[in-house]
């Protein structure tokens, strides 16, 4: 994969969506979808129910593997992206971690950086090769033609959580641990690098063909610590990775990027951008497509809406980007109140689009 020049041509692989990477702009194109395995499916909330809380489901590797399936048996999408959640990792890190229903998750807030030195890598691997068997028995179940998605949370977004203790609309309490003690906010995102790297490195050995970043708080940042916290450990994240699985691409999904989705391209070196809903088309195809591979970027409340405006949305996507390699997606996760059976008409919408040029 190149970045900042054309994709070069090389011959396809077995399972469809990897095609995208040599270069291959597949017509249809490859579809899978953020969330695909989750509250809006029946068989999801039937199975949560066997294991009690969140975390119980992210680690057992038998119930966390067949919920990973059952959107694929369903839909029969491209892809499928392991269960589990970015919180997995400061979890593993020795931070109290919970999920309350109905109000997401709850952490034991960082407050300083004596907080953040308590932290330890070690004893880590037995929580993340947990997470591993998960993949091997998805290696093993998968239709042979499905690629399998390893992921992570980028620092950014898992330090916000760590630190702030909760999701929170503009990531306050983490914005300014970086501006006030930026060495040990800076210590943070070291050990977070370092433990993203064990996590997805596992990964992939147990058996995942390409990884996924997420950054979903990326847009709450000025353009210089942007730079500090979005592109920089996401760089050395993605040139280990790369150091150590030189052929298994990755994606980057930089939500609320905006114009600085084409400099984390080219500055972290991953193959493929996720692209939100925000993102206008003709700023993709400008400044992204052709470059990387672009994936995204359905609203997902089109997707609950359904019907005649989705499929033309859909039409609208698949036309101005599918030219060029590309991957069918949301521009964040399916949200719990969608209709499964829009999801079918989604993906037959999508299987039934044909690239004219």
């Amino acid at each position: 994969m190149t970045h900042g020049t054309e994709l070069k041509r090389r011959p396809s692989r077995t399972r469809r969506l990897l095609s995208v990477f040599d270069g291959e702009a597949l017509s249809p194109p490859p579809v899978w979808l953020m969330r695909q395995a989750g509250r809006y499916l029946p068989e999801y909330r039937a199975t949560r129910s066997k294991a009690g809380g969140f975390l119980d489901l992210c680690y057992n590797p038998a119930l966390a593997a067949e919920v990973t399936l059952q959107p694929i048996r369903r839909y029969g999408f491209d892809a499928a992206i392991l269960f589990s959640d970015i919180l997995v990792v400061p979890d593993a890190l020795g931070q109290k971690v919970s999920f309350v229903e109905g109000e997401g998750p709850r952490l034991s807030p960082l407050a300083d950086g004596k907080a953040i030195a308590a932290l330890s890598l070690e004893g880590a691997n037995r929580t993340f090769s947990v997470i591993a068997e998960t993949v091997q028995r998805l290696r093993q179940d998968l239709p042979a033609e499905t690629a399998l998605i390893g992921f992570c949370g980028a620092p950014w977004t898992v330090a916000t959580y760590m630190i702030g203790g909760q999701g929170s609309s503009d990531q306050a309490t983490a914005r300014s641990m970086a501006y006030r003690d930026p060495q040990a906010f800076q210590a943070l995102m070291d050990l977070l690098v370092a433990a993203s790297v064990a996590y997805l490195d596992g990964q992939v050995r147990a058996g995942a063909d390409l990884l996924q970043i997420f950054d979903s708080w990326a847009g709450s940042l000025p353009e210089d610590e942007f730079d500090r916290w979005v592109i920089a450990p996401t760089r050395d994240l993605v040139a280990e990775m790369k150091r150590r699985h030189p052929g298994v691409p990755i994606i980057g999904f930089p939500r609320g990027a905006g114009e600085h989705a084409a400099r984390f391209v080219r500055e972290t070196g991953v193959d493929a951008v996720g692209c939100d809903t925000a993102m206008p088309l003709g700023q993709i195809r400008a400044t992204l497509s052709g470059r990387t591979v672009v994936q995204g970027n359905l609203d997902p409340l089109l997707l609950v809406a359904g019907g005649a405006r989705m499929k033309e949305r859909v039409r609208q996507i698949v036309g101005k980007l599918g030219v060029n390699p590309f991957i069918f997606n949301l521009g964040h996760g399916i949200v719990p109140q969608t209709p499964p059976a829009h999801v079918a008409e989604l993906v037959a919408i999508v299987r039934d689009t044909k690239q004219t040029g």
